[in-house]
């Protein structure tokens, strides 16, 4: 069952946050993962005013995910987040 992982972004250091964006990609692809949304537009409906970068990202399953996260690769991506930028990354399973 696929799943998908949530993150929540603000970035407070736009060059040194474009580093991260570079490396993601692949370590998502490496685990047969996919964006479906990498920061568009928004339009917040219900609550407070969403202001953060939004990105979801569709796994095969909610094991594969996890093995992304906690990845050696994907580690080397989020120490260049770090400075540049606090998240909250989710992951669910679909339905």
């Amino acid at each position: 069952m696929s799943a998908y992982v949530i993150a929540k972004v603000m970035v407070t250091d736009w060059d040194q946050y474009k580093e991260y964006v570079k490396l993601t990609p692949a370590t998502i692809e490496k685990f047969g993962g996919k964006f479906i949304a990498r920061g568009g537009q928004i339009a917040t409906f219900e609550g407070p005013e969403a202001t953060e970068r939004i990105v979801l990202v569709e796994f095969p399953s909610l094991e594969i995910a996890t093995k992304w996260y906690h990845s050696q690769e994907y580690g080397k991506a989020k120490k260049m987040r770090e400075g540049a930028a606090t998240a909250s990354l989710i992951a669910i399973e679909g339905v």
